[in-house]
């Protein structure tokens, strides 16, 4: 069940202890106390609080502090706009001022403190915002608004302004929009639009501006929220807030850093439940871009690859250009679910069907080849040398009969043709024209997506301005590639949703009894040696190979008749990272003799590279199988992330690995072996046997298991590799490092 509180609820880890102790849980900031049932393993909340917007958007009474008429002065320009919104949503403006008994003809309140009712939402005008935030409290304020800069974007001094900031709208129970925010929450949107709305999001109110111009396009837009440093509301707040406005069908977001992997992540969830996409640009991708961001918000950009993966498994569609999150908004804002999955591609020139065929292909768009009965009927009226297999080359759009409308309409009658997308690379009256005609009269009459690709660079042509943006049925685009990646994410996103079962319902909330075998073996800040560590994998049920710890050469010898000729055998000391490249490793011993001269030799290496072992591993030698890689690490945004690649000594030259974010499901967990490159070798190739998918699965969510309930001890757990063997044999973990937080 979702969450109703106003706020964001703590993500104190060690609520797994106290929930083990018996003991209740502490209350949560800016909201109601977090029930034991509302938490994973882990202490973490499973699901976000809403808080209630509505008297932010829509406020009955607003408080201007700071409120100037005085010409020339920056506050005048900002509270005549304040003014001027106030009367759009039918609010009661209060100028604060000390000295003023009038702001623009409207009395004066010289203090919070004389306020003549009770607040809704106060907008400072003040260079420094914490005593007028402690004075708000005391009036019982909902909202604030902080323009003011100088805070967490500056550096350290900034950043400690803006933890006492934090603190004090803490301790008042207001929340808070800023600071270093502006206007744009409050600017003039069109009222005459219709059909479904875009939400807009952005840390930096200039990178909205190309999507607020959607609205001369006819687009509506419906709100902005401006959060600049976050020092309280973050974008997961107005998220989960629009995901649940009936007018959104959008929600589009330009993203600096995130505030917390975690809320964010609740938020996705929320929207995927009420099947509300989220497209998002988040900046960060390259060292530049992510150093750029941090001083202009003060924000953790976060590892790029783990936020990548993040929101690709709650459904974010995440888009690098503002052009994209543009076009990718505005049709998945406005499209009706598809009735199928197939595209046509639509032209009147085989060279340009063609391109754009390759082109969406090899984006994956899948373009189906019309049955023949099909393309018999489109031959009626197309000549029998242009092909319409898919793409359909009609050789010039008929115009003076109705020849054009009857091909669209036939192509759009296949059941198989979901999407219909027509480039017109250029205009070339009249039969541009009448084809554009033509295309939004059948989208008027279908369910299905129609798209245009207006190719022309001057975009004055009344085909395009009147009749293509003047059509609310058909998706108009300006570049082949933003058609494309629009409606990729259009039909990823509705099969998204349609099978979406939010991962939070299936987090584990209660410790496992292979924590409690877990727990004795860490220890805090240190590596644990390879023994301890298989000894940490078997506690969660992890097979690792047969051995035995040994301290003597004739022991070793014991071991080695015990476990079963041919052997391995390394050193196994708290300290070692990679034993192979220091010569710590011997393979393929099958006689006592060489299992006595391994011993001699592994521990000389050890001496002489001045390495403290606690003893040498005799190991079972495993060899038929695909080496693979599975760990577990902490993420300073998310928490902990589990990653699954090709393993062996070259997995750092390969990188090939796909990650996700706990808690999640078998599916997520397939979804993670079909993202190699590699995964081929999981099927079986040059005449080896596929590999146990279902053993390798298995694993990584015993370690996604691992990773949340030992969430506060385990820094870092890397088996590798894992050797996964032929179906139905299992898989094992060779060798394992595990580093304690």
């Amino acid at each position: 069940m979702l969450g109703s509180t106003h706020g964001t609820l703590t993500t104190d880890s060690r609520r797994a202890r106290v929930i083990a102790c018996g003991e209740q849980p502490g209350p949560a900031v800016h909201g109601r106390p977090a029930e034991v049932d509302d938490l994973d393993v882990s202490g973490r909340p499973l699901h976000s609080g809403v808080p209630d917007l509505d008297r932010f958007f829509r406020p009955e009474s607003v408080a201007v502090i700071g409120a100037s008429d005085a010409e020339g002065r920056p506050n005048t320009g900002v509270t005549r706009q304040l003014i001027a919104w106030s009367e759009r949503v039918g609010a009661r403006l209060h100028p604060v001022h000390p000295s003023r008994p009038s702001v623009f003809g409207i009395p004066c309140t010289p203090s919070v403190a004389d306020l003549p009712e009770q607040v809704d939402l106060a907008v400072l005008l003040v260079a420094d915002p914490l005593p007028v935030i402690e004075e708000l409290a005391e009036t019982k304020v909902k909202f604030a608004v902080v323009f003011a800069s100088g805070f967490a974007e500056t550096g350290e001094e900034g950043a400690a302004a803006q933890d006492l900031l934090t603190a004090a709208v803490e301790r008042s129970g207001l929340r808070l929009l800023g600071p270093n925010t502006n206007l744009n929450a409050f600017e003039r949107f069109r009222d005459d639009l219709d059909g479904p709305a875009i939400a807009l999001i952005t840390q930096s109110g200039h990178q909205g501006r190309p999507v607020f111009a959607l609205q001369d396009l006819g687009i509506r837009l419906s709100h902005w929220a401006p959060t600049g440093n976050e020092a309280d509301l973050e974008s997961a707040d107005f998220i989960s807030y629009f995901a649940e406005r009936p007018e959104v069908g959008a929600i589009a977001c330009y993203v600096e850093g995130l505030k917390d992997g975690r809320s964010f992540l609740l938020a996705a969830d929320r929207a995927a439940r009420h099947g509300v996409p989220v497209v998002a640009v988040k900046v960060g991708r390259t060292e530049t871009g992510a150093r750029t961001a941090a001083s202009h918000t003060g924000k953790l950009t976060g590892a790029d690859t783990v936020v990548d993966a993040a929101m690709r498994q709650y459904g974010v569609i995440r888009v690098d250009g503002l052009d994209e999150l543009q076009d990718t908004a505005s049709l998945l804002a406005r499209a009706r679910p598809p009735r199928a999955d197939g595209v046509v591609v639509y032209s009147i020139s085989g060279g340009t069907g063609a391109h754009f065929a390759d082109l969406a292909t090899e984006a994956g768009l899948a373009l189906p080849v019309l049955s023949e009965a099909k393309q018999a009927e489109l031959h009626q009226w197309i000549p029998e040398y242009l092909s319409v297999a898919n793409p359909v080359d009609n050789g010039g759009h008929p115009v003076g009969d109705h020849r054009g409308r009857k091909i669209i309409d036939a192509i759009l009658d296949d059941p198989a043709v979901g999407v219909l997308i027509c480039p017109i690379t250029g205009p070339f009256p009249p039969l541009s024209d009448r084809l554009v005609q033509d295309l939004v009269d059948a989208a008027e009459q279908t369910d299905k997506l129609v798209c245009v690709v207006w190719g022309s660079p001057v975009g004055t042509e009344p085909a395009y301005r009147e009749v293509l943006l003047g059509s609310s049925r058909v998706a108009t685009f300006r570049t082949v590639a933003n058609c494309i990646t629009a409606v990729r994410a259009y039909l990823d996103h509705h099969r998204f949703v349609t099978g979406y079962r939010s991962p939070f319902d299936r987090a584990p909330r209660t410790p496992s009894p292979s924590f409690r075998k877990a727990q004795p073996l860490m220890r805090p800040g240190q590596q644990l040696s390879e023994h301890a560590a298989k000894q940490l994998l078997r506690a969660y049920g992890i097979r690792v190979p047969r051995e035995q710890l040994v301290t003597s050469a004739a022991a070793a010898v014991r071991a080695a008749g015990q476990v079963g000729y041919p052997v391995v055998m390394k050193a196994s000391g708290a300290r070692i990272a990679h034993k192979t490249e220091m010569g710590l490793v011997k393979i393929g011993l099958t006689s006592a003799s060489q299992v006595r001269d391994a011993y001699r030799e592994l521990t000389d290496i050890a001496r002489y590279e001045d390495v403290s072992l606690d003893g040498i591993l005799v190991c079972q030698m495993v060899e038929r199988g695909v080496e693979m890689v599975v760990g577990a690490t902490h993420d300073e945004l998310f928490g902990p992330t589990v990653t699954v690649g090709l393993g062996g000594v070259l997995v750092e030259v390969l990188g090939d690995a796909a990650v996700r974010v706990p808690p999640f499901g078998e599916d997520q967990a397939r979804n993670m072996l079909a993202e190699l490159r590699g995964r081929a070798l999981l099927d079986g190739v040059r005449g080896r046997p596929p590999a146990d998918l279902d053993a390798l699965v298995e694993v990584i969510l015993r370690v996604q298991r691992m990773a949340l309930e030992l969430e506060d001890d385990l820094a870092e757990l890397d088996i590798n590799p894992l050797m996964v063997l032929p179906r139905g044999q299992g898989a094992v973990a060779l060798d394992a490092l595990v580093v304690c937080r």
